[in-house]
This record gives C-alpha cells, structure tokens and sequence, in this order.
C-alpha cells in the first residue's frame, strides 16, 4: 500500500507544476481551429501531437464511420464522412486506471456579428479566454492534458495509469466516445471535463431529439380561410408539448437539480414552413430535444411523447384526419447516473478541496453528455468537472474563467497521483 503522507506530498508537487501560461497558450491554439462537425480532424491531430510531446503513448486512428453507424448507441444530426479517434495513456499499468474525457467538437458561432470579439481567434484578457470552445469545452480538454503534464514534469511515475480520451461528436450524440470504448479503451473511473461551474456532477438527464411533421391544406393567402394552415395547426402541437413539459418537471423531484427551472426541458429549435409568402403552408416541420428524468426510460419517453401529440391532433378536426408525424431522429442521449458513493466522486471532490479548500456539492445536469456513454455503455463510473459555466456555452461571447482552468488542472493532477497512486 502507498504511504498516504507520501501521496499527498507527491500530489502538491503534482499540482504546483501545472503551468498557467502553456494552458492558455495551448487552449488559444485550439480555439483557432475551427472544429465543428465533421471538421474535427485538424483539431484531433494537434491535440494527438500533444500528448506525444508531453510523453504519452497516443493511439490515433480513423474511425471507421460505416461500422459505427451500426452500433447500438450510435447517433448524430451531422452525417459524418470520416472521423479521427485519439486517447494518450501514460503509467506503469500496476494500478487503477483514470480517465479524463473531453470533446474537440464545438457547435456553430451563429450569427457573428453578435459577438464582441472574434469567435475564432482567442482573446486573453486579465481573467478569461474567449472564443468557440473556450467554455464547451476546449477548456477542460487541455485542463486534463495540462495535469499530465504537470505529473510527468513533476518526476512523478504514475503506478497504475491515466488516458487523456479527445473526442469528436459529443455535440450531436457522442459517436467518439463510442468509438473509443468500441476500440478497447476503458478505465477504472472516468471524469468528463464538462463545465460544471465548480460543482461536481454524478447525473445527467437525457435528451431525445424528435422531428415533427405538421400538415396543412394549401391556398393563395389572399384567401387564407379557404385553405389550413400548418402554422396555425402547430400551435395545437405546441400548446400540448408545453403541458407535458409542465407536468413533467412537475413530477421531477430531485435537490441535485435544484439549480434548473426546468430540468426536464423540451425544447423546439428549427421551425420550417411553406415556399412561398403568399400561399397558406401546406406543411411545417419542427426539430428539438426532449428532457428524459434520470431512471426513466428513453422508450418510454418517447411514447409519452408521442401519446401527447396524438391525443392533441385527436382533438382537432383537422389535425384528427391529417395527423402529424413524429420522428426520432439526431443525438439519442440516454440519462445516466453514478452512484454519490463511488470512490470517483469522493476522489474529485477531495482533490478539488485540496486546491481551494472548499469541496464542491455533488449535483446532476439537465443536459446530455459523454457521461451516458462511459456510464451505460462503458461501465465506467463517471462524473463531469470541468471548469466554466455551461450557461455561457452555445453563445456568443463563450468565454472560460483562466483560474478555473488552473483550479481544474490542478485538481486533477491531484487526482491522478492519489488515484492512480505514484513515486519518484
């Protein structure tokens, strides 16, 4: 058994190593490369470079789409061509085995002129960065490389071992981490390097993306009243999504969600209806995510989900001839959860306590993550830590706190040595 007092004095000399400087630098180096779906590889390759010069044994490979279109847990809004896997592992392989997953994927800028600074080129001030990714999560990625870093410049030989996995999809429904557990890379325990705005996060809720196709009657607008509105018959779908969101969360009782309004959201984000400006829309369809409880099943869910449309269109004389059409199409992200007494949380939270002296609270999340994946697929216990505020992430201005980043990195150089164990 390792000397506790000489773990602890290896961990502080873990943490002091990490460098601020290089993880800013490195983190602006990544935001510059645009790496939005399908577009990953360019970003995969610099972060697979490295681990290499940190001194980590890398296995990068291209991910072999068609295969894992096959998969199970397969699923994506984005139709990807090609894909690159990379996961570095360092240690002798004589103890417990830690990963710390992140996602090199990031979601598009939107409109750009909404934002105040470039979204593709790093901006450094006193205390943030900014930039696509700064936040979700190109931060907590390099956080995770920059504590290896830290415990190899250290001196530090990690007795059992630690992977840094980057992974691609995660936004649109995790195919890299999928691809990188289908692959052989496991672990004892697993931390998804998420912003978790200084908490530490054991469940996650699920988020089941639908499509639903609204029909309507064409006719010249100038008389409207002679044709049926796809519009004017989606607020009849709408109306009943919104109940069963209110009743939904309504239900949902759980502290660790304490945080969120709705933790259960549904939530609709594309809108499209008719061709032309003058002619009643004989057809709309609309794309969103819909909230999944943890413990709840996904199929069960889903016919919820779809019970309430039809019971709405039933009730609609034109809706009940000419029902909609409901789809499950896009990210499927199952609810997951790691059980609050698994060794990993104690772990994160210790280590998080020895950096700032305050350990964080143990919550759960109302958005979907890699988490499910390691958790359910994997077998892995898992939690998200990382630094940032989600509530700044898929926006304009995303930006990263540096001390967070220097606290997460730290805290997690901490964590490799005290659970993967270690000696000079």
């Amino acid at each position: 058994m390792p000397d506790p007092a000489d773990l602890a004095r290896l961990s502080e000399a873990a943490a002091a190593a990490v460098d601020p400087a290089w993880l800013v630098d490195l983190l602006g180096e990544l935001i510059a490369i645009p790496s939005l779906g399908d577009e990953e590889t360019a970003a995969q390759e610099r972060v697979a470079a490295e681990l290499d010069r940190i001194g980590m044994t890398v296995d990068a490979w291209d991910i072999d789409m068609a295969a894992l279109r096959t998969h199970p847990d397969y699923s994506a809004e984005i139709e990807r061509s090609s894909g690159r896997g990379v996961v570095g592992a360092a240690g002798r392989g004589d103890g417990p085995r830690l990963m710390l997953n992140g996602h090199i994927d990031v979601v598009p800028v939107g409109d750009e002129s909404q934002w105040s600074v470039p979204p593709w080129r790093p901006t450094v001030t006193s205390d943030r960065v900014y930039g696509r990714g700064a936040c979700d999560m190109k931060g907590g990625l390099v956080s995770a490389i920059a504590a290896v870093k830290a415990v190899r410049d250290a001196g530090i030989d990690i007795a059992g071992s630690v992977s840094v996995a980057s992974v691609i999809g995660e936004e649109d429904g995790g195919a890299g981490t999928v691809a990188s557990l289908v692959r052989g890379h496991t672990a004892d325990a697993a931390v998804v390097v998420e912003p978790t705005n200084r908490t530490v996060a054991v469940s996650q809720a699920g988020a089941l993306g639908f499509r639903i196709t609204v029909p309507g009657s064409p006719a010249h607008g100038a008389l409207r009243t002679e044709g049926v509105s796809a519009v004017e018959k989606f607020q009849v779908v709408f109306d009943a999504l919104r109940e069963l969101e209110a009743g939904k969360n309504a239900a949902f009782n759980d502290d660790r969600f304490a945080a969120y309004e709705l933790p259960l959201a549904l939530s609709i984000g594309t809108v499209r209806a008719g061709e032309w400006a003058s002619t009643v829309p004989d057809t709309l369809v609309c794309e969103g995510r819909y909230g999944v409880a943890p413990g709840e099943s996904p199929n069960e869910a889903r016919r919820d989900f779809e019970t309430a449309v039809a019971v709405a269109a039933a009730g609609d004389p034109w809706l009940a001839s000419h029902p909609p059409v409901v789809e499950w199409w896009g990210g499927q992200f199952h609810p997951a959860e790691t059980p609050s007494d698994a060794a990993i949380v104690d772990a994160v939270r210790e280590a998080h306590a020895a950096v700032t002296g305050q350990r964080p609270p143990v919550v759960g999340v109302p958005y979907g993550s890699d988490l499910r994946h390691l958790v359910n697929l994997g077998g892995i216990p898992s939690v998200l830590y990382g630094p940032g505020d989600p509530r700044v992430a898929h926006r304009e201005d995303e930006f990263v706190p540096i001390e967070e980043l220097n606290v997460v990195a730290r805290s997690l150089a901490r964590l490799i040595v005290g659970f993967c164990g270690g000696s000079r």
